[in-house]
């Protein structure tokens, strides 16, 4: 058998494990439907499968087949193609009524396939958070030995840090001398140096720390599930669309599918969404489980009232400052177009940093900006310093627009509709246009384009409503808890009210964390196997029951 290690090497084309991928509808009985092929879905597979479970994996996407899947610095290109479910926001009243494009993954990987691979924790205080949310068994001591499990870290082996999982975590790579300077110029305006912002304290400038192998990106779907592809018992479906859950009375006994164009049924002891903050709660909601109210306005039949299902939606947002360097080229990083990020506090009262700026050798417009941005930085080139909100207190959710699955779901984040997200992302910009002019930087001769010397710092606020766009970290719509709002069990990850039915994914983050959500997904997804049967990687363990 392949090792995880030799996982990259391993063959990607479907054709090469057809008992794996079946062409026809399978009709056989299986322990586990496990929905969604993303972060949380491979690693769940995977685990079952060790258990020796017999698993049928639902992604309504294709194989990775796409080149651009591979190398970082060509991400944006997988947006708006097939690997992307292109979902956008309505239009959104505190962002100049912009719609937002919200790129999520349709293909094997899932999201993981077309984000930037950044591996952030977050802070202790998060999960702290959690606890006092309503769920026991998930602080930071809880969660630390689980990331120390999944890792295989190539810096500096502190207390906490793993060196034998399957997920690289690098730190070592080529680094471009543009981020370099970057790095330094954050130091010289009085930004401190985190030499380990996994360490439980995420404050100050680091060095992002990247899942490539090769240099490639590296997700969970490469380094968690493809050394299994010929294992007995693994079905995959691919363009296998979800349709809505099969229940009797209150206990799920399989699922709907359009595979390929023609429906049926597959049936199994339980099933598993891993889809997502948005397709989660939208199967959820198309099955009849949810806020029955809202479900009769769309024309479906309540199967279980659920308040909660859709609501409490999280994310991190962006905001560009934009440099041009008159003729000077700006070198394109050999590994990723983002080496360096910081958090910080937008004002010194709040508890743990609630600003997270990331920093891009590209520029990088808004495609909807408002007013409309140019296409290029002119004759030379150019590099953005995006001025990032991690602590948001705007909430939105997700809907249904009406009963059949051509209805579009209505994703609606009301970014920045509560002021202090605005306060806290302007102030986040301001601190980039200070690193734009240290003099670290000035070699590169950066003039600022965006917003440009015309706004003034104090004038800062229209510019992010008009420029604002996702960090990519929808949390939060299927929340875990022990109230009446809550969707899921903390400590069994069943969907309350229900039998046969688990969730682990983004969706049951009770809040969303400070930094990229991709590892925390990943381990809430190793802590929900052990919940279901047990895990044979040491340092991992379910959450304790209450």
């Amino acid at each position: 058998m392949t090792t995880e290690h030799e996982a990259g090497t391993v063959a990607s084309n479907t054709a090469d494990h057809p008992d794996t991928f079946p062409t026809k509808f399978p009709t056989e009985r299986f322990d586990y439907i496990v929905v969604g092929a993303g972060s949380a879905g491979c690693v769940l597979t995977r685990r079952l499968l060790d258990a020796g479970k017999k698993v049928c994996l639902v992604e309504a996407g294709e194989d990775e087949t796409n080149p651009n899947i591979d190398h970082l610095n060509n991400l944006g290109l997988i947006w708006h193609s097939a690997q992307d479910w292109d979902y956008y926001t309505p239009p959104q009243p505190a962002a100049m009524d912009r719609r937002i494009h919200l790129p999520r993954g349709k293909v094997l990987g899932g999201s993981n396939a077309l984000n930037a691979v950044i591996w952030v924790r977050g802070d202790a205080w998060d999960y702290e958070q959690w606890v006092e949310a309503g769920c026991p068994g998930w602080s930071w001591d809880d969660v630390l030995p689980v990331f120390e499990a999944i890792e295989n870290y190539d810096g500096e082996i502190t207390a906490g840090r793993g060196t034998g999982g399957p997920m690289d975590v690098r730190v070592g790579y080529e680094r471009n001398p543009l981020q370099e300077d970057m790095f330094t110029a954050a130091e010289q305006t009085g930004v401190p140096v985190n030499e380990d912002y996994n360490s439980g304290s995420v404050e100050g400038v680091g060095r992002i720390q990247l899942n490539v192998r090769d240099g490639k990106r590296l997700n969970t779907w490469r380094a968690y599930l493809k050394p299994r592809l010929g294992d007995g018992n693994l079905t995959i479906l691919t363009s296998a669309h979800a349709r809505r859950l099969l229940l009797d009375g209150t206990t799920v006994t399989g699922l709907e599918v359009d595979f390929r164009g023609r429906v049926g049924t597959l049936s199994a002891a339980e099933v598993v969404l891993s889809a997502g903050a948005l397709a989660s709660p939208e199967l959820l909601l198309r099955s009849g489980i949810g806020p029955a109210a809202e479900l009769a306005e769309v024309g479906i039949d309540s199967v279980h009232d659920l308040p909660g299902v859709g609501k409490n939606l999280q994310d991190h947002w962006l905001s560009p400052v934009v440099f041009s360097t008159g003729d000077r080229e700006v070198p394109m990083g050999e590994v990723a177009p983002a080496e360096v990020h910081f958090f910080a506090k937008s004002r010194p009262e709040v508890p743990v940093p609630d600003t997270q700026p990331l920093f891009f050798s590209v520029p990088m417009y808004a495609q909807d900006a408002a007013p409309a941005a140019q296409t290029g930085p002119g004759p030379g080139g150019a590099f953005t310093l995006q001025g990032g909100l991690v602590r948001p207190e705007s909430r939105g959710e997700v809907r249904l627009s009406g009963p059949n699955p051509q209805d579009p779901l209505i994703v609606d984040p009301r970014v920045l509709s509560e002021q202090a997200d605005v306060d806290a992302l302007v102030a986040s910009v301001r601190q980039c246009r200070e690193i734009g002019r240290a003099e670290a930087l000035s070699p590169w001769q950066p003039t600022e384009i965006y917003p440009g010397p015309e706004v003034a710092d104090e004038d800062l606020e229209d510019y992010v409503r008009g420029s604002v766009v996702t960090y990519h970290h929808q949390a939060g719509t299927c929340r875990m808890g022990t109230d009446a709002e809550a969707v899921v069990d903390p400590s069994t990850f069943e969907v309350r009210g229900l039998t046969g039915l688990r969730l682990a994914d983004a969706s049951i983050m009770p809040l969303v964390p400070t930094g990229n959500t991709n590892a925390p997904t990943i381990m809430i997804a190793e802590r929900a196997a052990a919940a279901l049967v047990g895990s044979s990687v040491e340092g991992i363990t379910a959450p304790a029951s209450h």
